[in-house]
């Protein structure tokens, strides 16, 4: 019977819908028939409406068996406004009361119920599988189906238990569903699920209306975040952070400027993260700061911008945060901030799991860095990992393709390449393989005895930087591939043999440059690199100036980042200068009149649009460190002993004081100097400070020579500030 069901019609009187998208009535009709089915859609595909309509046509309740609670009730309160009939749908997981567990199986027995959402871990409850025994079931539909496997970006041990689950329930058709699986993920999925002959419906993962740019992290994030949220403003957001502290400080951050955001995650009290969710559903709050905890599931179609504060663990959980925007197919930016560094960190954290599970989490880190050092289209990229070969040379859609980088020539290196993954006979992987082609003799390579290569230092002409672009985008070109059940072995394929027999052209874009940024200390000399050269050069001048008329050296009124930041935000009153870091409230009154002068009239002079909505106002929690310090001084309470009352390290704790005093705070730190410090030694060094243009330490100790340590000049330098300039 089921095979001449008018589904149009069905999908129009139940959903209003007067089209299928894409795959949706094929698989909708396998489903009927009774076979397995495993779907692969994109986010924002429609993969809810291929299970949800057949289990309102078939006879018995269909069991979707999905992780996320606030998913879950999303879905039934939609399909009740769909129905008429509010048992239709109903969930079973922990926040139910025993009254209300009661009602739902009473709705099943009498048939009401077409659809009944689990989490995996109340299906495995004795209880109920006792229960749904006796209940006629229609299929049961795994949604998240990438849950099931390590290798997927949110592996539940719970997943695993399923299948065994629903032997033990009923037989019945299965259909797995997900939005993003590696080929490797949907092996392990199918085997699993003991669903090897499902057919399998899959649908592009291109999404051509989402731009994507990864760009370097610096110390200004926070302020390019304000600037993009500003100029776009009125438009919805989300922006991932991986910690709960940093989603917090971000959100507060982001309303300190004027911008209506909220924060998200799951460490959060319910009520509130509710509100905040449903505040962002309904438009009321512009963006929302999250950790990955939200939009599994948020069915919000005008999301124009997703922004990843830090990158995340895996391509797959990049692709489905990213996937959130622009699900109506209109515009969706994606902005990455980048930085090496993060990876490492995300690497520290893996320390202590199962040595499997760091060698999988490491891979996955390494594909991410891969994407996003790479100067290749980034939907190329993309897909290509997921399985999916993109063939156009240029999306016009991303940051590479729309500043296209030149193009080297690369069929020498690609021949060393082969030939080196040969020589080691397909048994190791990239970052091996450059060792060797750069001559390194590392433990490894030296334990292999591939030092006596051939091949080893063939490639000593050229930076690990090439040789990671080579390899990277032969495996994209297809003359490598990457064994993923051995961890990312690198192998050459049957296009790769015929290359080494017979190179031609083999052309590459050297990789972007994501050269760590210094960590900012406080603000102390550094080269230029202010906006206006012609106002820092003025500003100098202005400086040295004062520098004579007070007698004190030029860096104790201001140093050059603060003059650079001046010469790069414009700031025209004193409470706008006390906005550039290392200007604190008492050197804005003491010095900022004239600089405010200058700027002001620089600006006008040369019709200067200054950007000063994009002061970037902190929160003060950054400084409640400060003020602890600050008292703790205050009180005469060694320095040594508030480092280790605030678990800082000494220099630490230094660069915290210097940060005060630079900014125009007084500081009297003589007590701590009088018990450590030799009294001819602290005389010897104030007095240098006071002769000397520059307060480097380094000049400092090579100057005074070798009997005064670091510590002893910046505890100095710290009380000359304090009393020359403040």
């Amino acid at each position: 019977m089921e095979e001449n069901i008018n589904l149009t019609n069905a999908l129009k009187k139940y959903f209003g819908f007067d089209t299928f998208k894409g795959n949706q009535e094929a698989i909708i009709r396998n489903l009927l028939a009774g076979n397995d089915t495993f779907v692969l859609m994109p986010t924002g595909g429609g993969k809810s409406l291929c299970y949800q309509l057949p289990s309102l046509i078939m006879e018995g309740t269909a069991i979707v068996i999905s992780p996320l609670i606030a998913l879950m009730k999303n879905q039934v309160d939609a399909m009740r406004n769909f129905s008429e009939e509010d048992g239709v749908a109903h969930f079973i997981n922990s926040s139910l009361n025993k009254s209300a567990i009661d009602q739902i199986k009473s709705d099943i027995l009498s048939g009401k119920t077409k659809l009944l959402y689990v989490a995996p871990e109340s299906l495995t409850k004795e209880e109920n599988v006792e229960f749904l025994r006796g209940v006629k079931i229609s299929f049961y539909a795994v949604d998240e189906a990438h849950c099931i496997s390590e290798w997927g970006h949110d592996f539940r041990p719970e997943y695993r238990r399923i299948r065994p689950i629903i032997n033990e329930i009923g037989k019945a058709p299965v259909i797995a569903l997900t939005a993003t699986a590696t080929p490797k993920v949907r092996m392990d999925i199918q085997k699993n699920l003991g669903m090897l002959d499902a057919a399998e419906f899959k649908s592009s993962f291109n999404r051509p209306n989402l731009y994507y740019e990864v760009r370097p992290k610096t110390n200004n994030i926070d302020r390019d975040i304000i600037k993009f949220i500003k100029a776009n403003s009125g438009k919805s957001g989300i922006i991932y952070c991986l910690s709960r502290k940093k989603v917090e400080e971000l959100a507060e951050i982001l309303q300190a400027n004027g911008i209506n955001a909220r924060a998200y995650h799951a460490g959060m009290d319910s009520a509130t993260r509710t509100a905040n969710q449903d505040g962002f559903l309904k438009e009321d709050i512009d963006v929302i700061v999250a950790t990955i905890a939200f939009g599994m599931g948020i069915d919000k179609p005008d999301v124009r911008f997703v922004i990843h504060y830090d990158i995340p663990k895996s391509l797959e959980g990049y692709y489905q945060e990213t996937g959130r925007a622009g699900r109506d197919g209109g515009e969706g930016m994606c902005i990455t901030f980048y930085s090496n560094k993060d990876l490492q960190k995300l690497e520290k954290f893996m320390q202590g799991k199962p040595v499997a599970e760091q060698e999988i989490g490491k891979q996955l880190l390494l594909e991410t860095a891969a994407y996003a050092e790479s100067s290749v289209c980034r939907r190329k990229s993309l897909l290509h990992y997921f399985g999916e070969e993109f063939t156009e040379d240029n999306c016009g859609n991303c940051d590479n393709c729309l500043n296209p980088k030149k193009q080297v020539e690369a069929q020498d290196s690609l021949c060393a390449v082969i030939e080196t993954i040969i020589a080691v006979k397909e048994n190791f992987k990239a970052d091996y393989i450059i060792d060797i082609l750069l001559g390194k003799e590392t433990t490894e390579v030296l334990a292999h005895k591939h030092e006596e290569l051939e091949v080893f230092g063939s490639g000593m002409g050229e930076e690990d930087k090439t040789w990671n672009a080579v390899i990277r985008q032969a495996l994209i070109a297809g003359y490598l591939s990457k064994d993923v059940e051995n961890y990312g072995l690198l192998k050459v394929t049957s296009a790769g043999h015929k290359f080494l027999k017979n190179p031609k052209s083999f052309k590459i874009v050297e990789d972007n440059d994501f050269e760590e940024e210094e960590e900012e200390t406080p603000v102390r000399g550094g080269a230029s690199c202010a906006v206006d050269p012609v106002l820092y050069s003025m500003l100098k001048d202005l400086r040295k100036k004062l520098s004579k008329k007070l007698d004190v050296p030029p860096y104790v009124i201001f140093q050059d980042p603060s003059l650079e930041a001046m010469a790069t935000i414009y700031p025209v009153t004193l409470e706008e200068l006390q906005n550039i870091p290392g200007v604190g409230a008492g050197k804005a009154k003491r010095y900022g009149q004239e600089f405010c002068v200058l700027i002001k009239k620089h600006c006008e002079e040369n019709e200067i649009e200054r950007p000063e909505d994009l002061r970037v106002r902190t929160v003060a929690n950054k400084s409640k460190l400060k003020v602890s310090i600050i008292q703790a001084i205050d009180r005469k309470v060694a320095l040594d002993d508030i480092a280790v009352s605030k678990g800082l390290e000494f220099s630490e704790l230094l660069d915290e004081v210097e940060a005060i005093v630079y900014s125009g705070t007084k500081l009297n730190i003589d007590y701590f100097l009088e018990e450590i410090m030799d009294e001819d030694h602290l005389d010897d060094i104030y007095d240098y400070f006071k002769e000397s243009t520059t307060d480097k330490i380094d000049d400092a100790m090579e100057e005074l020579g070798d009997d005064y340590t670091e510590d002893e000049i910046r505890l100095v330098r710290i009380k000359f500030i304090s009393e020359m300039a403040n």
